[in-house]
């Protein structure tokens, strides 16, 4: 009995430190993966953003400066229409009858022309012969050769003769004075018909159709349709007063570049050139509205719609940026993990500039070519040890 009890204290001495060790050791804890990117230095523009608003190049209202039925539509809602393109025919019957009746009394009043000047020169050769006559008799006269009955019976024909030559030309005044005007009003009902044919005065776009074939117009009276030009297109929108200055000092030197976008698709995005400064800022908001032109040549822009517009100013050499994920907040700030050599990580806080997309620069905290984690921070502590998992890093298999 006491040999048995010897031998099992013996066994327990024996085994009792290795499974007391084997308690005692601690696992390693398997790496994080994560995800990082490297600080690049680089050139960055100095940009402000803001909402926009577009706006046509120009907006034309049509409408029909003659009354009458509409007779003809000649485009579809929505259409492209070139500058001169006919839009519209007014019924043309009444304003070519009108045109016939004003070339009809032209033609009388240039025939009546006609007449009047021959009978100024008809009255014209009768008065210089009655001249010619009294002159001669006045001679005569003096010479006692003739009465002077005779005489002042010639110099009277020859004063009737000088007033009906006068009347003769008030009468040519006269005529064709009423030619002119008839020709006006020849030149008025050609003007009169021309507007019959409505056409576009400007490449745009047409809007709703307000009016339908066989409608029956007043002249200046309702719309027919609204068209907006949109290439090239305005964007306005309003930045901060305190940047005014700035913006004046480099529209100088050259043309401030301006970009819009649409909301949700800001990949896609227009480049403009600001060609309108406000010449007041609104003292409700303290703002400056700017305008810029595109060219808008693939039509991504339409009139009324809101975008997101970034306006360029500057640029700025060998600033420190990072992928804008790799921040992080918290009670002391904005961070980053840094991963080290050893792959550890590092909880480095940093200061922060500007966002340009999907970047922010670092104005302090971080240096060029150091590795930051742009996803898996929730994870880690400091000193925690990572494993890189980016796509481009993973490591390739071994051929056998």
């Amino acid at each position: 009995m006491f040999l048995l009890v010897g031998l099992l204290l013996i066994f327990l001495a024996l085994f009792s430190p290795a499974c007391s060790g084997e308690k005692s050791a601690k696992p390693v804890p398997a790496p994080l993966p994560v995800v990082v990117e490297t600080a690049l230095q680089k050139t960055v523009p100095v940009q402000l953003r803001a909402i926009g608003n577009v706006q046509a190049y120009a907006t034309v209202t049509i409408k029909s400066k003659v009354g009458g039925e509409v007779v003809k539509v000649h485009f579809a809602e929505g259409q492209d229409v070139k500058k001169g393109e006919l839009l519209f025919t007014i019924d043309p019957r009444p304003f070519e009858a009108a045109l016939k009746e004003a070339e009809a009394r032209l033609e009388r009043d240039l025939a009546q022309v006609q007449m009047v000047k021959a009978n100024l020169e008809r009255d014209l050769v009768r008065l210089k012969n009655a001249e010619d006559d009294a002159e001669r008799y006045r001679v005569l006269i003096e010479r006692g050769v003739v009465a002077r009955q005779q005489y002042e019976k010639i110099r009277t024909e020859a004063d009737a003769l000088e007033a009906t030559v006068r009347a003769d030309r008030a009468a040519v005044e006269n005529a064709e004075a009423a030619v002119r005007a008839d020709r006006a009003a020849v030149e008025n009902a050609k003007i009169q018909l021309g507007y019959c044919s409505i056409r576009s005065p400007m490449d745009g776009r047409t809007g709703s159709l307000l009016v339908q074939q066989g409608t029956i117009v007043k002249a200046e009276d309702i719309q027919m349709v609204v068209i907006h030009q949109i290439t090239p297109i305005y964007v306005t929108f309003s930045v901060p007063e305190q940047f005014l200055s700035e913006i004046k000092k480099y529209m100088t030197s050259r043309k401030l570049q301006v970009e819009a976008s649409v909301p949700m698709n800001e990949e896609r995005f227009e480049r403009g050139i600001i060609t309108f400064i406000d010449h007041s800022v609104d003292p409700s908001t303290g703002t400056i509205r700017l305008k810029g032109t595109f060219d808008n040549k693939e039509r991504r822009l339409w009139p009324g719609q809101f975008v997101n517009t970034v306006l360029t100013l500057t640029s700025e050499s060998n600033v420190v940026v990072i992928p804008s994920q790799a921040i992080q907040t918290g009670q002391q700030g904005q961070y980053v993990f840094v991963v080290k050599p050893d792959m550890t990580v590092e909880l480095r806080s940093v200061v922060v500039g500007r966002t340009i997309r999907d970047e922010t620069v670092i104005q302090k905290g971080l240096h060029p070519d150091e590795k930051v984690v742009t996803d898996g921070q929730l994870r880690l502590r400091p000193g925690a040890k990572v494993e890189i998992k980016n796509s481009n890093s993973a490591p390739k298999p071994k051929t056998p």
